[in-house]
């Protein structure tokens, strides 16, 4: 099973449509399984296209743009959080190619005021794969120091609603380095989830921010905070950045990462 997370910074880079354009390429290229992206937005000016989607949705246009390249096998979820920008509804979103069996999106911050923009909201959906349900989780949370929102509390909820009859796969933007000890990526791993990187035969450095970014106005360090976590130990091929430069031009204020998974 082929993986792919990014946090997109949606309409907020420059030469935003040639990027989006080389993401579906990508895409397209990888043949991945699932895809989590983080930070889609729609603007809230724009009309609705169907439910709770909007014309200039960003995973909408990135859905057109794989399928102009010849490649319509892919359905998505997708819901907002909170506003972002003023004007966008910035949420997260999750791609596949295989039937989505159910889906739901739910809240794990404290907050739910969706005009706050630390509210946070997950969205997951169950997918049947080789005769097999497995349950896929697009994330973005908070960070670690945040007395307001912490880290802790997040993180729960969102493990809570994890079914270990299941493989669970929570993909996406975490906001807490793994070079960092004793702070929200150990919580992680301390509450029983498996970083796919560490399990990987094959990898790179991990590294998925350098400098600053949104929400990490003054890191001039490089983390590792975009992951692939799983309930369960699994045998990984591979976990490589991308989006990075070097492995596919930069898309976004965050690299991306694409693992292989041998189920």
């Amino acid at each position: 099973m082929k993986l792919l997370t990014l946090n997109c910074h949606s309409w907020m880079e420059e030469n935003q449509y040639e990027k989006l354009k080389h993401i579906a390429k990508t895409i397209v290229e990888n043949e991945y399984d699932v895809i989590a992206l983080q930070e889609v937005s729609q603007l809230i000016k724009s009309d609705v296209k169907f439910e709770n989607i909007k014309e200039k949705n960003f995973v909408i246009k990135l859905l057109e743009e794989i399928q102009n390249l010849g490649n319509t096998e892919y359905s998505f979820v997708w819901d907002y959080s909170h506003i972002g920008y003023e004007n966008y509804e910035e949420g997260v979103a999750i791609l596949t190619k295989h039937r989505i069996t159910k889906k739901e999106s739910f809240f794990i911050s404290k907050g739910k005021d969706q005009t706050y923009w630390k509210t946070r909201k997950i969205v997951k959906c169950e997918i049947s794969y080789n005769g097999d349900f497995i349950d896929i989780y697009s994330c973005h949370l908070g960070w670690w120091k945040d007395s307001e929102e912490p880290f802790e509390y997040q993180c729960d909820r969102l493990i809570e609603t994890m079914d270990n009859k299941k493989l669970n796969i929570f993909m996406g933007d975490f906001n807490n380095s793994a070079f960092v000890k004793d702070e929200g990526y150990d919580y992680i791993i301390k509450n029983g989830l498996y970083d796919s990187y560490n399990m990987a035969k094959n990898k790179d450095r991990g590294v998925t921010l350098i400098g600053e970014a949104a929400g990490w106005d003054e890191n001039k360090d490089e983390l590792r905070i975009d992951l692939i976590l799983v309930n369960k130990e699994l045998k990984v091929k591979s976990s490589y950045t991308i989006f990075n430069g070097s492995n596919k031009d930069v898309v976004s204020d965050h690299y991306g990462v694409e693992v292989e998974l041998d189920l």
